[in-house]
């Protein structure tokens, strides 16, 4: 007598076996010989050669039937939908290090792992998820993680980025790093050197949080 475990598998690929099904999106969960079918798939003709399928299988007792079908047309906003949208998205997007994430979706709502050198990168990974339809949420769970040059060289780094900008003049910000973190101060004209100062420090590497103590001259 075969265990659950084997009817699961031999199931599994038997859907995979039959040609008429695209058996991507099918789960399988069997226990004392009842079969229960999941997922979806893009007519009713797969939904039932996906039943006759597990039906042929040894072993297999009863059928519960679960699949839904889902037409081309419909709007893609299930979870393993928004799932595969995203990974699309990410594979795309040359500013996001897709083979370094993980994407997890329940009931619409968006969680994201992994981890990525530049704070740009998280960013830019979480606004792609964002823009994807059907999507709640998203909690960006990424971790910058690079090796973290010293305080001086961040320093050093943040200064040179600042005295390229031709509207700031880098003697007027003074920059200090402690670990990851970045506290700028000092003075500038107006919104858009500050903005300046503080994109100037965003992009050191290793740098996770920026403390903008700048004021208005």
């Amino acid at each position: 007598m075969k265990t659950d475990s084997e009817l699961q598998r031999d199931v599994l690929d038997e859907l995979a076996f039959e040609p008429m099904v695209d058996h991507a999106h099918i789960g399988v969960a069997a226990k004392g010989g009842v079969v229960t079918l999941t997922g979806h798939v893009p007519n009713y003709a797969q939904k039932m050669a996906a039943e006759r399928a597990a039906t042929r299988v040894k072993g297999v007792k009863a059928i519960a039937e679960e699949i839904e079908v889902r037409f081309a047309s419909d709007p893609k906003t299930s979870d393993d939908e928004i799932a595969e949208r995203i990974l699309d998205v990410f594979r795309w997007d040359v500013t996001v290090p897709d083979d370094r994430l993980k994407v997890r979706v329940e009931h619409g709502w968006v969680t994201l792992s992994g981890d990525v050198e530049w704070n740009y990168q998280k960013k830019a990974a979480q606004a792609a998820a964002g823009r994807i339809g059907g999507v709640k949420g998203v909690s960006n769970g990424i971790e910058v993680r690079q090796a973290q040059p010293s305080p001086w060289d961040v320093r050093e780094r943040i200064k040179a980025a600042i005295k390229r900008q031709s509207a700031l003049d880098a003697s007027d910000i003074d920059v200090s790093v402690t670990g990851h973190t970045v506290k700028l101060s000092g003075e500038v004209h107006g919104w858009n050197e500050r903005r300046v100062a503080e994109q100037a420090a965003w992009s050191a590497p290793g740098v996770t949080r920026v403390e903008d103590e700048i004021v208005f001259a």
